[in-house]
């Protein structure tokens, strides 16, 4: 008899048991479907939305510049929250000036799991083998846009060539090309595709001026020079960029930036000039 009152209470043990579970199990199928269902609308609808998205993009940069912006292929990835751009185009050629801009690759990491429905905004934007040529910051003085830039939390470009006329920087420089083997920024607002500059955090690139190349690296606020008219010995000095001004426009964006560069460049040959004068003593 007390086997049998053991055996009776084992089974009302595991009955109670799984009365017990029974509503957790169901509540956790119930999350599991939601889960499913919603990875599965997010395939669908990125599926359905992505070109849509990729051309959003490509009008909204095409829109700030007031030129014709084109696009090869893209992926708009919900799920793990990434878009990206193949040969991203952009030209303009009128009175005021002439741009071309070739992107080949652009990768924007959204949120993941389709939060990126809700914020569209780039956790990185990474741009690669982009080529730029601008003959006039004029072509930057534009209306305001309708669609709102691009942003995003860091950006990372690599082997971009940005070639500049004489009238678009300093008629007496002549022709400049900067060259960036890569170059690292902050959270930016994407006024321009030089709004980066104004949030740098690392920087190796090549400046190509008609007197020479010159070597240019920047990494926690030191600027360092070398080649061209500073010679083999590198030129070193500490350089802070300005932050931006939110209240810019494009044309005011690229004018400040000028000017930067300008007042760097003398910084540059100030500095070399006290180098070789200690170097004398």
């Amino acid at each position: 008899m007390a086997r049998g009152m053991r055996s009776r209470s084992i089974c009302q043990t595991d009955i109670v048991s799984t009365v017990a579970v029974s509503p957790l199990r169901r509540l956790g199928f119930v999350v599991g479907g939601i889960v499913v269902v919603w990875i599965a609308l997010l395939l669908v609808l990125g599926s359905i939305f992505g070109a849509r998205k990729a051309q959003a993009i490509a009008d909204r940069l095409g829109e700030t510049l007031q030129a014709t912006a084109t696009l090869d292929d893209h992926d708009l990835a919900l799920v793990r929250g990434r878009l990206r751009l193949d040969h991203l185009r952009v030209a303009r050629n009128d009175l005021t000036g002439k741009l071309t801009l070739d992107v080949g690759k652009v990768r924007c990491e959204l949120a993941p799991l389709g939060i990126a429905l809700f914020d569209g905004s780039c956790r990185e934007l990474a741009i690669s083998d982009l080529r730029l040529e601008l003959s006039t910051f004029a072509l930057f003085k534009l209306k305001k846009p309708t669609r709102p830039p691009i942003r995003a939390h860091a950006v990372t470009i690599e082997n971009a060539t940005m070639i500049f006329s004489p009238a678009a920087v300093e008629p007496s420089l002549g022709r400049i090309t900067l060259t960036i083997d890569r170059a690292t920024a902050g959270a930016t607002t994407m006024k321009t595709p030089l709004s980066w500059i104004f949030h740098l955090r690392t920087l190796n690139a090549t400046l190509e001026l008609p007197v020479g190349k010159i070597k240019i690296d920047y990494a926690n606020g030191m600027l360092t020079a070398a080649g061209g008219l500073f010679g083999v010995t590198p030129v070193t000095l500490p350089f802070q960029i300005p932050v931006a001004n939110l209240a810019d426009d494009p044309k005011a964006e690229l004018q400040r930036l000028a000017k930067i560069g300008k007042q760097l460049a003398e910084d540059l040959v100030e500095q070399k000039a006290r180098d070789w004068l200690r170097s004398k003593r």
